[in-house]
């Protein structure tokens, strides 16, 4: 290896390539062309901490003369600052690799967030309306973005379209969005403030829901009309029908009867009881059972076909959430809904009934609002709300409506 005095050109660095050895550039001190193994590359050596370390530029194809010179200026500065090249590579390197392992699309947080929290929907309809809605109006906009890019104009983009013609969807979507940024915060694949968050954030931004929709409620049956529906509901034939008609004498939700299964009644004691994994707001719920109500447990029983009162078609299955639905169709009433018959129990409750609201709302198995209220309610009024249900079933066993207005309140002890 011959010292060099004088800076080399780059025509003589053209030929010492074809030369084995390590050939000293000259400028800036510690640069050389190192040839050997059938490959050139470009060295920097140095000393720092009475260490002398050799740190690659890169090969002398890629690089010219003057861009070794460039690059090896670069380094010395960070020597002579204390910095140790070499160990500065590995951190950028690392934190490259870090910052890799960290990325992730915002759908992939999505299967995270469903995942950790797979065993919290009671209904696997809901899992599936709730990954649907992400599906159709996020992804195709930050679906593929690394969940670490999504930011308040992202959030409106998605939002803003449907805020004022879908609003109910709209405001589902963003607390859902809300729910996976911040899982993904906590997992660390984002930092900083939640851009879906609506407090204090994009109730700056989007009009309050309430201000821009008309709540819709589900289609129901004035309680007049009652009898003589239910005397159609009986002249339907099928599980569906009988399911139908039990729905609506008990009150319940039809997800709740469809999921009943023999273990939860008690037909000595004339109740059903709903554990709190099947119940809309996770508490037990007890039912008393009406005659007409034990009439049609009893003629289930009698075809008893496996665990499950309201069997579907398919094997262990209960009847789809749609077959109720169909046999108003059948009935020419594809104006209601299932969930409609609750409503038409509670106005019977408050307008032909003197039993207090809150016997009625438990008979709805409806949370109460009041959070001091709810601590000191132990019971669940469950003597009542059997006087109850028992006279909403000869309510619904008259087979015509008088069609008078006025009607008798029966005072409740």
């Amino acid at each position: 290896m011959g010292k060099i005095k004088a800076p080399m050109a780059e025509k003589s660095a053209s030929k010492l390539a074809k030369v084995p050895g390590m050939h000293a550039v000259g400028d800036p001190p510690g640069l050389y062309l190192c040839v050997a193994g059938g490959g050139r590359s470009w060295i920097l050596r140095y000393s720092l901490n009475d260490r002398r370390r050799d740190l690659g530029l890169g090969s002398y194809t890629d690089l010219t003369l003057a861009e070794a010179r460039e690059k090896a200026r670069e380094k010395r500065k960070l020597v002579s600052q204390g910095i140790d090249p070499i160990e500065a590579k590995r951190e950028q390197r690392d934190a490259r690799t870090v910052a890799q392992s960290k990325r992730m699309t915002f759908s992939q947080c999505v299967d995270g967030y469903l995942e950790a929290h797979g065993d919290g929907w009671k209904n696997p309809k809901h899992r599936q309306q709730w990954f649907n809605t992400l599906e159709t109006y996020a992804y195709p906009l930050i679906g593929s973005m690394n969940v670490a890019s999504v930011d308040t104009p992202l959030v409106l983009a998605i939002l803003e379209p449907i805020w004022k013609t879908k609003t109910e969807t709209a405001t589902r979507l963003r607390g859902r969005i809300e729910n996976v940024l911040d899982w993904a915060k906590v997992r660390e694949y984002r930092t900083g403030d939640n851009p879906a968050r609506w407090k204090g954030h994009l109730d700056q931004l989007l009009a309050k829901p309430s201000k821009v929709s008309t709540v819709q409620h589900h289609a129901a049956l004035p309680y007049a009309e009652m009898g003589a529906f239910m005397a159609l509901v009986r002249n339907q034939k099928g599980i569906a029908a009988a399911a139908l008609e039990f729905t609506i004498l008990t009150a319940c939700r039809s997800g709740e009867v469809r999921g009943a299964t023999w273990r939860e009644f008690d037909l000595l004691a004339r109740t059903w009881s709903i554990p709190s994994v099947r119940m809309k707001a996770a508490a037990p719920h007890r039912v008393p059972l009406s005659d007409a109500a034990m009439t049609i447990i009893t003629k289930m029983q009698k075809c008893q076909l496996g665990e499950l009162v309201f069997p579907g078609t398919k094997e262990n299955a209960p009847i789809s959430d749609m077959s109720m639905t169909a046999v108003l169709r059948r009935m020419g009433r594809g104006d209601l809904t299932v969930h409609g018959f609750r409503s038409t129990f509670r106005d019977w409750c408050s307008e032909s009934t003197a039993y207090p609201r809150e016997v009625a709302e438990m008979a709805l198995a409806h949370t109460i609002p009041d959070k001091v209220e709810a601590a000191y309610r132990r019971g669940d009024l469950f003597n009542k709300r059997t006087r109850l249900m028992n006279e909403w079933a000869v309510y619904c066993g008259k087979p015509v409506s008088s069609g008078k207005n006025v009607v008798t309140l029966q005072k409740v002890a």
